[in-house]
């Protein structure tokens, strides 16, 4: 086998074809099915290891190879949080599922105020500090290609007029393109990418393999490990280093395991991948054992590398370079693909989980601020937009990390430039620490702390990594700026005898700590802060049944254009449907709880992040805003629990039901004595009305001593016809009361219901010749046995036939009246074809006294009580009235009875 640079990117091309189809069957197998092995801890724990990138892959022997045992530290700081998985990791993702967490940023703007200033800082400085990370990978593939190239006889290949620059672009590029096929096609990004997940547990497969496989043939062409040992030690190599443990082993040991933490991409795997939080269980010992083995041969390689390769060779690629120098091209291949898997591992997820960041964070928020709420369009178009900002952003993603290997290209280690990364997310690591364990710590703090850490950390670690590229950095470097020399980048406050990764860890994170403690001690938190604060401390205790810190009334229609926007239409009448159900009660009448608007927020939350989706919901939700007394109750009570005695958690369990009993209580009280208010303002209007023209007539008759015989007669004929009216109007109020109290009794018994609906059409014919209106008879069920009374169900049919020819409205028009027997019920329909009910008065159409437009100003103007008498009374018959769409113009009223046994149907004949 010819190991050319046209082979290696063949090679890496089917390498990737390969992952797209591992990827589309895991997400074929998990759509499918119950995802089986694509949700066991162990491919959940083989997707972590995507934090072994071509720096661990290739780097870690070119550090052991210049600093000794110093490549252990990024093995043992991940090592000590996956162990002590107890007290970080699990509460971070049973959080995260709870709140439907979707990035770091999330994390902390949920915590801390649902903040948006918060998300947006901590996205745009992640993607700064990534941005030498993805440097890395691209250096590391476009050496490896370097690599193999200059050892071919055949030369470059393809690849020939390509300089270094101009092949990492093309990997960057490529990279983009892969990235945006690969993770870009859902916008929920709560949901489990399962496929992309087996794509990284399989590239985790294939890197140890590759490096193990160099390692054993290592050992196997050195001799064994004594020998290569006492080769190195012969060659004047110095293998018992004694100043290994100093203060750069501590700060290097610190960022290893604020990394496993902070990461973007170790976020997404570990919290916001995670299906099943007893995985974590298995990865606390799965994954350090794969580390162990990742770093099993690190040593002997470097050793062998420094010892057999020509002086000078660049030991970041002894993995690849020593196989090569011992003829092995097929194991060269492999260790590429192998450094390969590593690098594009590192690049699809960091890029997938920092574009969900920006897409949440920024692109949503300045939508929402540039529409106000509205005219976004349909949900597709909200879909779309964010898939198209996550797609953009991840070509800038690559584009920066570009930018920066360009700009750094003239160093040739690959560790220094991880560590600049590794500092920079680590300021991420007190806020997130104060989020899960301190109470006080505020949104203002937080923002400021970060902030000063960031600061500090680009001007002692992240500028100096240009100093070989502009002498105005190294004129900085060397004098400070305007030659202060205690602010020189690299010996802040006159600390000059410091480690350089030493200094910038330890005056970033003891600035940013510092802030955050005494900005938190010094400002009160807002209502939200002290809400959220009481949620993720008290994670392990919290019942699903927690208030929404969102606090008011919505429109089920206002609640579901947003929904819609967001969550698409199918998830979003999915949600909304599921709601009505439980409630009982048809979307046209449901009012959403405060339960259902938290769910929905959260729900939200898992495509646009929690910050955005407070923002669009609080715009549509009305009402008071939560007080800091029912904050400190909720916060406070469950601090008692924690702190105070068993009892003590007893007796304040104890109060906060009865508080909330009184409160329902309260409720309850205001709402009947709302609906009092209506009904006495409803009852005096509907009774004035007639009384007024009874005594109106009446004063004329008495006042009037000439007046003629016809007239006389006229008026007393209005007033008759008025006391009708209002005779009729008491008796509709009394009997609707009578049936709401239940003191309105009758018995129903097995009837055929048939035989009311006959009755029914029998008594409405005369009106309708009166009105030249055709009743047709639809399908007719042959018998339908129900538990009924006969007379009651014939006033409901009455009622509904008579309305639908008196407020027909057509030009020729027709009352279509049909019945049938479906799973278990009798259903009668009642169809007109007249202009139907406008869409706005539908909701209230069964309301007491609602006549709506053609009520109000027809010639057959009624008080308004026909429909909800009606509805209660089949409610009483264990049945249901409603108002149903149809296909044409016109109203259809449907009601369904249950039908009755066999037996008790017999009885009735």
């Amino acid at each position: 086998m010819t190991l050319t640079a046209d082979l290696v990117i063949a090679t890496a091309v089917a390498y990737v074809g390969l992952l797209f189809v591992i990827a589309y069957l895991g997400d074929r197998h998990t759509r499918s099915r119950s995802g089986g092995f694509l949700r066991s801890p162990f491919v959940y724990t083989l997707s972590i290891s995507v934090y072994c990138t071509s720096w661990t892959f290739y780097g870690a022997v070119g550090t052991a190879a210049r600093n000794g045992l110093e490549y252990l530290t990024i093995y043992l700081g991940p090592t000590i949080v996956f162990i002590g998985w107890w007290f970080i990791l699990r509460r971070l993702v049973r959080i995260s599922h709870d709140q439907r967490i979707t990035s770091i940023a999330d994390l902390l703007s949920s915590r801390f105020g649902k903040s948006s200033t918060l998300a947006v800082l901590i996205t745009v400085l992640a993607v700064i500090a990534i941005a030498p990370y993805i440097a890395l990978q691209l250096k590391a593939i476009t050496s490896s290609i370097e690599a193999i190239a200059g050892s071919s006889e055949f030369g470059r290949g393809s690849l020939a007029g390509w300089d270094e620059v101009g092949l990492a672009f093309g990997v960057a590029a490529g990279m983009a393109i892969f990235t945006i096929l690969f993770g870009t096609r859902n916008v929920d990004a709560k949901e489990q990418h399962h496929g992309v997940v087996a794509a990284i547990a399989f590239e985790a497969v294939v890197k140890l393999t590759a490096l193990l496989a160099v390692g054993v043939f290592v050992v196997y062409v050195g001799g064994g490990m004594d020998t290569i040992f006492a080769n190195a030690e012969t060659a004047g190599l110095n293998i018992h280093a004694g100043d290994t443990f100093g203060d750069r082993w501590i700060s290097m040991m610190v960022l290893a395991a604020a990394a496993i933490i902070c990461l973007p991409r170790q976020f997404q795997v570990t919290v916001v991948e995670n299906s099943d939080e007893k995985h974590l269980r298995t990865a606390s010992w799965a994954f350090p054992a794969y580390m162990l083995a990742m770093s099993l041969f690190t040593l002997p390689i470097a050793l062998f590398g420094l010892t057999f390769m020509p002086v000078g060779s660049n030991p970041d690629m002894f993995v690849l370079t020593l196989p090569l120098a011992q003829g092995q091209d097929a194991l060269a291949l492999f260790a590429f693909i192998g450094g390969f898997s590593s690098a594009t591992s590192m690049i699809i997820l960091e890029s997938i989980a920092l574009s969900i960041m920006v897409s949440n964070h920024i692109v949503v928020p300045i939508m929402l601020r540039l529409t106000s709420g509205d005219g976004i369009g349909d949900g597709q178009g909200v879909r779309r937009l964010i898939l198209n900002a996550r797609r953009l952003s991840i070509m800038l993603i690559l584009l920066l990390g570009f930018a920066y290997f360009y700009l750094t290209r003239g160093s040739d280690a690959l560790a220094p430039i991880g560590l600049i990364s590794f500092t920079g997310v680590a300021q991420f690591l007190p806020a997130i620490l104060a989020s899960l364990f301190w109470r006080d710590a505020s949104t203002k703090a937080a923002i400021c702390a970060i902030a000063v850490g960031f600061v500090v950390w680009l001007w002692s670690s992240f500028m100096p990594s240009f100093a070989s590229s502009s002498p105005l950095v190294a004129s900085v470097m060397a004098n400070g700026p305007w030659g202060i020399d205690w602010l020189r980048p690299q010996g802040l406050f006159g600390f000059d005898d410091l480690d350089p990764l030493t200094h910038a860890v330890f005056w970033s994170l003891f600035l940013n700590t510092t802030v955050l403690i005494l900005g938190s001690l010094m400002t009160n938190q807002s209502a939200l802060e002290h809400v959220q604060a009481a949620l993720f401390l008290n994670v392990f205790r919290r019942t699903s049944n927690e208030a929404s810190p969102i606090r008011g009334s919505a429109t089920a229609d206002d609640l579901f254009l947003v929904a819609r926007r967001v969550l698409g239409h199918e998830r979003a009448v999915a949600l909304f449907s599921e709601e009505a159900k439980q409630a009982r009660m048809p979307w046209t009448t449901l009012e959403p709880s405060s339960s259902f608007i938290r769910r929905l927020e959260r729900e939200m939350a898992g495509s646009i992040g929690a910050a955005s989706a407070h923002v669009m919901l609080s715009k549509v939700v009305s009402g008071d805003s939560i007080s800091l007394e029912e904050v400190m109750q909720m916060a406070d009570e469950t601090q008692q629990a924690i702190e105070y005695s068993q009892e003590l958690e007893k007796t304040s369990t104890q109060l906060r039901a009865t508080a909330e009993k009184l409160e329902e209580a309260n409720r309850q009280l205001r709402k009947v004595d709302l609906q009092k208010d209506e009904f006495l303002s409803q009852v005096s209007h509907e009774v004035r009305t007639p009384m007024t023209a009874i005594r109106a007539f009446s004063e004329i008759l008495l006042d009037d001593e000439e007046l003629d015989d016809a007239s006389r007669a006229k008026f007393v004929s209005t007033i008759h016809k008025e006391s009708l009216r209002l005779t009729s109007l008491l008796d509709e109020i009394l009997d609707l009361s009578a049936l709401e109290r239940g003191e309105r009794a009758w018995e129903n018994r097995p009837i055929d219901a048939e035989e009311s609906l006959d009755q029914a059409l029998r008594v409405c014919d005369a009106l309708a010749r009166q009105s030249n209106t055709q009743v047709k008879i639809g399908t007719r069920a042959s018998a339908a046995y129900v538990r009924s009374d006969p007379d009651r169900l014939s006033q409901v049919l009455i009622n509904l036939i008579s309305n639908a020819i008196k407020y027909n409205g057509a030009i020729a028009p027709v009352v279509e009246v049909r019945s049938r027997l479906k799973r278990g019920a009798y259903i009668i329909e009642v169809e007109d074809n007249g202009i139907g009910i406008a869409q706005e008065e539908q909701p209230r159409i069964f309301d007491k006294f609602y006549r709506g437009r053609l009520g109000e100003t027809g010639p057959y103007a009624g008080a308004g009580l026909g429909l909800p008498i009606s509805r209660e009374i089949i409610s009483r018959m264990d049945g249901v009235l409603e108002l149903v769409s149809t296909r044409e113009e016109g109203a259809c009223f449907r009601i369904t009875l249950p039908l009755i046994t066999q037996s008790e149907a017999g009885a009735a004949q």
